[in-house]
């Protein structure tokens, strides 16, 4: 992995200036993905769910002057904190890889209104994405519908089989969410629905995909488990709180899961769970 080109796609995302090497961590890791990937000089990507733009940064240096990302993503552009996604999208576009970029945001995929010609782009990316989706059902009709626009499906997710004790609170932090989000009507969490890797090779095949690689590679260097197990003990309560028909049993296994979380984190050093990657035609 080339520093140098790590330092320039760095420079095209706005500052953290909490902590200036977040981004940079961030930014290895997607280079790690597009590596795998293979995505190449000139291609057009579609990338779904894009978020502030950290894999889209990445993408649009990647491919080149030659090249365009569109990216997708259901969320309002003033969505997220301490930098709005819209912020960090606009500090993107008005970077060196600016002019290959394209973002909608408020988009659903899903919508009648949404529609590429077929084979528009070479590839079609999901990253660390599919968490957000409020059902299994929605992400296979979503990876239905796409796979006319595009040749090769990149995907990638938090990988939830365990490697070592560390990554465990981050495991617990996730799983639940998963569980009282299935109570909630509608949500804007982080983590809405939490898909095994078994589970994503599934419903990309019910969707008509075919996987051709998959590998699972270490990102316990993300900060990304710390962020959602401080999220999860931080607001736990008060999403309970929303849902008020939770049968009493499983609230009474919740509040000991979320024991269980506050104990880990104090007595362990909290790593990120692997991420699982994989490309489909």
């Amino acid at each position: 992995m080339n520093t140098r080109n790590i330092e320039e796609i760095v420079k095209c995302m706005p500052p953290n200036e909490f902590d200036p090497t977040i981004q940079k961590v961030q930014t290895e890791h997607r280079m790690k993905l597009v590596d795998f990937w293979n995505i190449k000089a000139g291609s057009k990507v579609l990338e779904i769910g894009c978020g502030q733009g950290d894999t889209t940064a990445v993408l649009a240096y990647i491919v080149g002057d030659e090249g365009y990302i569109h990216g997708i993503d259901i969320a309002s552009p003033d969505y997220g904190s301490p930098v709005t996604l819209g912020d960090s999208i606009n500090f993107l576009k008005n970077s060196q890889v600016g002019n290959r970029i394209r973002v909608d945001f408020e988009t659903n995929v899903l919508s009648n209104e949404v529609e590429f010609p077929e084979k528009s782009f070479d590839y079609i990316v999901l990253s660390h994405c599919s968490w957000y989706l409020k059902t299994p059902e929605e992400l296979h009709d979503i990876l239905k519908k796409i796979k006319k626009w595009g040749n090769i499906l990149c995907f990638a997710e938090w990988d939830t089989r365990i490697q070592t004790n560390d990554q465990l609170p981050h495991f617990l932090s996730v799983l639940i969410q998963a569980q009282y989000e299935c109570f909630k009507e509608s949500s804007l969490s982080n983590v809405r629905t939490l898909f095994t890797p078994k589970d994503l090779q599934n419903i990309a095949e019910r969707a008509g995909w075919q996987i051709t690689a998959e590998t699972t590679l270490d990102s316990s260097q993300l900060q990304d488990g710390k962020w959602e197990i401080e999220y999860t003990l931080a607001e736990y309560k008060k999403e309970l709180n929303l849902v008020d028909h939770l049968p009493s049993k499983f609230t009474a296994l919740l509040h000991s899961e979320i024991f269980l979380l506050e104990s880990a984190r104090n007595h362990g050093n909290v790593k990120s769970m692997s991420t699982y990657t994989f490309l489909a035609k």
